[in-house]
């Protein structure tokens, strides 16, 4: 199993440009609790999960309108890699790495 804890500094490439967030995650086991901090405020990761080397969870916004979005992500030392899903706008590139 990775080394998923830790805070991660991460980019969303999104259509309202570049997203810059500080993840935190905190596992416990195959789940995990987290928190992203950026510019458009902060949202909990909800129902985190950890496989291995991946992390999946999903969290609800309200900037730029409320809804939620689904994350997974997989943790390669330092690095960060994965998707971020806004429903039917599409999913996102989710690159970060560790703080």
């Amino acid at each position: 199993m990775a080394n998923v804890d830790g805070s991660w500094n991460t980019v969303v490439k999104s259509p309202l440009g570049d997203q810059a967030a500080v993840f935190t995650v905190t596992s416990n086991g195959d789940t995990f609790t987290g928190t992203f901090a950026g510019a458009m405020g902060n949202a909990e990761a909800k129902d985190g999960k950890v496989n291995g080397d991946t992390l999946t969870w999903s969290m609800d916004v309200s900037v730029p309108m409320p809804m939620t979005l689904t994350g997974e992500a997989t943790v390669d030392g330092d690095t960060l890699t994965g998707t971020v899903t806004a429903g039917a706008f599409g999913a996102f590139p989710l690159t970060g790495t560790r703080a």
